[in-house]
């Protein structure tokens, strides 16, 4: 049997979607929100402690996690119990980070990612372990869902729409380093620089939505509703899928959910305030605010 320790829903979403495909058969130990991505992807499924997951199962299947060590943990205990780890990399930037917790290195046997892109980079930063690549399921059951809910969505109103994806900065950077603003900006930062140069994404918006990251609170943003004159709403009750549907722009900084506008035929739109130095999501199609709000500058001065 296959041990999946997940935290993030990331990895949770690869994780599961993979298990639906193949049909296999596993047991769990989940924490944060993947609890809820594997519940609502695969229902009831056989749950365990860390140590009773490891006593059970021949293998293990972790994803990754910066703020929680749970993943790290069992990455360790697998490989001194000599049983074969295999990590699952959701992501595309600070790929080295996610084995490291208090000074020491855990690593898999294998890492699988999802895209060349992923591969190439985890290839050049990974050298201790070695990669493969492996089809994300879950790209491929959203790109059918986004497919469905087109059709039964049409659009009305004549603005455009955009979705605002948040996630927790501040708390990677204590966590990670000890310093909330180690990428040069925190969450509010970003969120306040994209809403005050927002207009030169289009000249008449509709609606901006603003979605915290599943490890955030609901009304971590409601501030900015109250900051700034504009038809702003945070924390809907919809599903990413849903929201990303509905919208016309995906903004953020380089959150996964950016990618998932791509899958979409979404305009995306990466926010990091100038200076900030978070790596960027290594999509050509994302455009840069930066850039963005520099090209009217440049007219006025001419």
């Amino acid at each position: 049997m296959i041990g999946v320790v997940a935290h993030d829903a990331g990895g949770a979403e690869i994780i599961a979607g993979h298990i639906r495909k193949q049909g296999l058969d596993c047991a769990f130990c989940t924490e944060g929100a993947a609890t809820a991505v594997v519940g609502r992807k695969l229902g009831n499924v056989k749950t365990m402690t860390l140590e009773e997951l490891l006593a059970s199962c021949d293998s293990l299947l972790c994803g990754t996690s910066f703020l929680s060590d749970l993943e790290w943990r069992a990455i360790g205990m697998a490989r001194s119990q000599g049983k074969r780890c295999v990590v699952v990399l959701d992501h595309w930037v600070n790929y080295r980070q996610r084995f490291l917790r208090h000074g020491e290195w855990h690593w898999p046997d294998e890492v699988w990612v999802g895209d060349e892109v992923a591969l190439s980079i985890a290839a050049e930063t990974l050298p201790e372990v070695p990669v493969r690549m492996v089809p994300n399921a879950y790209f491929e059951e959203i790109r059918q869902e986004f497919a469905a809910m087109a059709q039964v969505q049409p659009r009305q109103g004549s603005g455009v729409r955009i979705l605002y994806v948040c996630e927790p900065l501040r708390e990677d950077g204590i966590a990670l380093y000890g310093d909330e603003r180690y990428w040069g900006y925190t969450e509010e930062e970003a969120l306040r620089y994209f809403l005050t140069h927002v207009g030169v994404l289009a000249p008449e918006i509709e609606s901006i939505v603003v979605r915290p990251h599943p490890q955030e609170e609901r009304g971590k943003y409601d501030w900015a509703m109250q900051e700034f004159d504009l038809p702003l709403v945070c924390g809907e009750n919809k599903t990413l899928l849903e929201q990303i549907t509905s919208c016309d722009i995906v903004a953020g900084c380089a959150t996964m959910a950016m990618v998932v506008g791509l899958l979409a035929g979404k305009r995306v739109v990466s926010c990091i305030p100038p200076d900030g130095k978070t790596i960027p999501l290594p999509h050509p199609e994302i455009e840069d605010m930066n850039q963005l709000i520099a090209v009217p500058r440049a007219a006025a001065r001419n």
